[in-house]
């Protein structure tokens, strides 16, 4: 099930969007620089080990200590990790930010990335794996659009056998199956040892619950119902295959 575009069209230009996809493309070239050593070094001193924050008695006020609430959402652990986020990120981060405002848009995404690795610390607080990769923030966008547009449409692509067939699913549907394979990817990590590498389940579902609470703090309201009359003109099949 890969998403291939939305239906939606956006009024303003998406530059926050933009931004952070580059930063974390222009990121992850220099990660492909370093040897597998030094790439190491920097996922455990800039992503975020849930043990530095969960087995201490009490936790320092220096700012810096928690720098890797920050600079974990601008790495990735390969081409797949981080080109599968900023693909879900130019398809749905663009209407988000079109109805907060490019600044607005940005302290959204980083809140949300913030609270999808203190629910992954939560969850996996004896882990001493560095979590990396912008998906906590990202679910958060994906909360949001649910709620902001429930009634959008994705065109995903479905490959059955070496065939591809389209279709036009509702966003909210697309998104909770989404969220679902989330929720219960997380559960069952939950049956594994603790310290197993893989993917950060719980930080998506964590950053998904952030988006959809925080979102409507948010938005402008003026923006709230721009697309409202263009649902069905623009997600005509014409305007994407």
């Amino acid at each position: 099930m890969i998403p291939i575009r939305d239906c939606l069209p956006r009024r303003y230009t998406p530059y926050m969007t933009w931004l952070i996809i580059a930063l974390n493309s222009f990121i992850f070239i220099f990660e492909l620089l370093l040897s597998k050593d030094d790439l190491d070094y920097l996922f455990h001193i800039f992503g975020v080990v849930p043990a530095r924050y969960m087995l201490v008695d009490s936790l320092p006020f220096d700012p810096f200590y928690y720098l890797p609430f920050l600079t974990s959402m601008f790495l990735h652990g390969g081409w797949f990790h981080l080109i599968s986020n900023m693909w879900v990120m130019w398809i749905f981060a663009d209407n988000v930010e079109d109805k907060m405002g490019s600044f607005r848009f940005l302290i959204f995404y980083l809140l949300c990335g913030f609270g999808a690795s203190w629910i992954h610390c939560l969850i996996n607080p004896t882990s001493v794996i560095p979590t990396v990769g912008a998906s906590g923030a990202i679910s958060g966008v994906l909360g949001a659009y649910m709620i902001m547009f429930p009634h959008a449409r994705v065109i995903t692509l479905f490959p059955i056998l070496f065939f591809p067939f389209f279709f036009a699913i509702p966003a909210i549907i697309y998104i909770l199956m989404w969220f679902f394979i989330q929720l219960f990817s997380g559960l069952g990590s939950l049956l594994t040892p603790e310290d197993v590498g893989g993917v950060a389940w719980w930080a998506h579902v964590g950053g998904f619950i952030f988006g959809v609470v925080l979102h409507r703090i948010f938005v402008i309201k003026k923006r709230l119902r721009i697309y409202d009359d263009q649902f069905d003109y623009y997600c005509a099949w014409g305007r994407f295959l």
